[in-house]
């Protein structure tokens, strides 16, 4: 292994020294504790620690990483206590996650360190949205993100690579290639050369280095970063090493060869290194055990200090506050209008939507818009139309074809503090960015405090013959996921409050637009902002013979059937908000008629209807004089002929259902 010392001085060569010494002696300690059965489980980065020291001491403090399993020096490298680090790995509560997370599965602002998911590939599109606020801000930054080989099959890998080329990003993506995902062989993997030529399809430049050199890492990256902020571009480097241990220690390493094990063996990072430090005249021997028995020591004390707290305690109530992180603003408030106002122009939901978001823009300089088509073209249905040339292509962003990358984008952008609001084309396309946002967004307040202001727009629900690919209510797959919140407005008025509450909420908003409501219903919209606040439902009209709990169209189907039909008398109720619900409201409903139906567009079986009744059951059931009842969608896909999308419909069944229920 060649050093190339260039204009290093003895008092970095040795800083280099101790930073990569340093996770090595942390982790043996980790490893015997692991066989004490003091930590359950360990991800080692033996003969990979050039990579995460010389990359962290590379980058400045408040830049961004987006580390992995074996970057330990990615922590260590950022001046982490060790103490709190060994809490983190020993799940106490006084960790980074307060006991909710092991390993490296936990970021930490102070430190500019992004916890990572074990779905590895969509940490990269978190360092394209970070970068982006940095070049927003016309700031002298970059972000930096870690792949292994096998991460670099993923999707998420072309998406955020692609994403950070078009958009001309300062990132700089690092891949490990230690030669195995877990035990599957580079060649089992992928056909090209080397994974850097990758970049070429991107119009990206790459480079391939040693990546058990530190100073050849260190230099390299000091180098590209210089080279992200003048050229306003992504860069990708390759790393070649090797794990010395197995992907974690209980799989071991018998699948790999003897001799590939002892030659890689021969170039330890960290004993190369010392050895080219002491024929260089920078260290002595005696200094470098020196060295180690300071380190010694110094995990030792941190350990037993680590090892001073109280045995974990459970509280259901702070575990439940810590899901959704606090708003610390103001609701701003209004009244809905009265119908006898003449003054109160009437707009179509269309046309309220669009003002939300440009009220909203205008409140804040820092809030992005992002999504397929939406500047000039204006959006699949002219929602954002306008809006780009009011407010410039920077801050209403075209993106391309991967929603997975933009959803991890806002969630960069949200570590820099800055708000966003995507738009999903159709609804049914979440799925491409599904683990993003149950894994990435919703969890990452509850994990390590990290707030997300992202708000996604889903243009939603069938009515419109449009088939099964265009037409999905998929509101309930979400209403599952703790630390999300589901909005699905049924009126003009409230779509624009609820929207501009949705945009100043701290967490991540799925809002759900009815595509066959954007220009089909119209109604008092005040010109002024305003917000509806988020979990309040709403009480459409009051009655005495059956309630019926909605929202969406289902509002306006009960509504249509009370006009048609003036000989029931209907309690209407609009939830306006599917997490979190408002079971004050609700059981106030129930308590009104005592019969209950639970209408909704989405199919029958797994939708909302059913948490609904559950929770009536478990607690209002002294409040029923009739059994729930639920008026959903067929269980089927959608289909495209009109006449069978009616079919499919649960406005079909509505009559008989109430018919049923007043019989009853």
């Amino acid at each position: 292994m060649q050093f190339n010392r260039n204009q290093y001085n003895h008092e970095t060569l040795i800083h280099l020294y101790r930073q990569l010494l340093l996770p090595r002696m942390i982790e043996e300690k980790m490893l015997v504790l692991l066989r004490q059965g003091k930590i359950s489980k360990w991800f080692s980065g033996i003969g990979q620690e050039a990579i995460a020291v010389g990359a962290t001491l590379a980058l400045q403090s408040d830049e961004w990483i987006m580390p992995l399993h074996r970057n330990l020096g990615v922590f260590t490298g950022r001046g982490m206590p060790l103490h709190k680090l060994f809490q983190q790995w020993q799940g106490h509560k006084e960790g980074y996650s307060k006991g909710r997370e092991r390993s490296f599965h936990f970021g930490s602002r102070e430190h500019h360190i992004c916890g990572m998911i074990s779905h590895l590939g969509p940490q990269l599109a978190l360092a394209d949205g970070a970068a982006l606020a940095h070049a927003l801000k016309n700031e002298q930054r970059i972000a930096l993100a870690f792949s292994g080989d096998g991460g670099t099959s993923e999707g998420d890998f072309h998406e955020a690579l692609n994403v950070a080329a078009v958009w001309d990003l300062p990132v700089i993506f690092i891949i490990e290639n230690n030669g195995y995902g877990l035990s599957t062989p580079v060649r089992e993997q992928f056909r090209c050369e080397q994974l850097a030529d990758k970049a070429r399809g991107y119009g990206m430049e790459s480079v391939v280095i040693d990546g058990n050199n530190i100073l050849a890492v260190h230099e390299t990256i000091r180098g590209v970063r210089e080279y992200c902020l003048r050229e306003r571009k992504p860069y990708l480097i390759e790393c070649m090493t090797f794990r010395m241990r197995g992907h974690e220690e209980a799989s071991g390493t018998k699948y790999v060869p003897k001799e590939l094990m002892e030659e890689w063996g021969r170039k330890d990072p960290i004993k190369n290194y010392e050895q080219f430090l002491i024929a260089e005249a920078v260290i002595t021997e005696m200094e470098v055990a020196a060295i180690r028995h300071e380190y010694k020591a110094y995990i030792e004390s941190e350990l037993l200090l680590a090892n001073q707290v109280a045995p974990m305690v459970a509280n259901s109530e702070e575990e439940i506050a810590d899901v959704y992180a606090d708003r610390t603003t103001d609701v701003v408030a209004i009244s809905a209008p009265d119908p006898r106002d003449t003054e109160v122009p009437v707009k179509r939901m269309l046309d309220a939507i669009r003002e939300a978001l440009w009220q909203s823009m205008e409140r804040n300089p820092e809030l992005i818009l992002m999504g397929q088509d939406i500047a000039e073209y204006g959006g699949a249905f002219k929602v954002t139309e306008g809006l780009a040339a009011k407010f410039g292509n920077h801050r209403v962003r075209n993106t391309p074809l991967c929603e997975s990358a933009i959803v991890g984008v806002t969630l960069g952008l949200a570590l820099e503090g800055i708000p966003s609001v995507m738009e999903m084309q159709f609804a049914d396309f979440v799925t491409v960015g599904f683990n993003q946002i149950v894994n990435n967004l919703a969890k990452i307040h509850y994990r390590w405090g990290q707030s997300a202001p992202v708000v996604i727009r889903m243009p939603t629900g069938a009515g419109v013959g449009a088939g099964p690919f265009h037409s999905q209510s998929n509101e309930a797959w979400f209403t599952h996921v703790p630390g999300l919140k589901v909005v699905y407005p049924s009126s003009a008025f409230d779509a624009k409050g609820l929207l501009n509450a949705a945009i100043q909420d701290p967490n991540p908003v799925l809002f759900f637009e009815h595509k066959a409501l954007y220009r089909s219903i119209s109604d008092q919209v005040p010109d002024e902002y305003y917000e509806v606040p988020l979990g309040e439902a709403n009480l459409i009209q009051a009655g005495n013979d059956i309630t019926i709990i909605t929202y969406g169209a289902g509002v306006h189907w009960a509504s249509n059937y009370q006009e048609a039909h003036p000989e029931y008398s209907l309690h209407i109720l609009d939830l306006r908000t599917l997490l979190p619900l408002d079971y004050t409201a609700i059981r106030a409903a129930i308590k009104q008629t005592g019969k209950l139906l639970l209408l909704h567009e989405d199919s029958l079986t797994g939708g909302i209807g059913g948490e609904l009744a559950a929770w009536v059951a478990e607690h209002c059931f002294e409040l029923l004089d009739a059994p729930i009842m639920r008026c959903a969608s067929l269980d089927t896909p959608i289909p495209f002929n009109t006449t069978l999308e009616k079919n499919f419909l649960a406005v079909e069944r509505l009559d008989a259902c109430i018919k049923k229920l007043t019989d009853y």
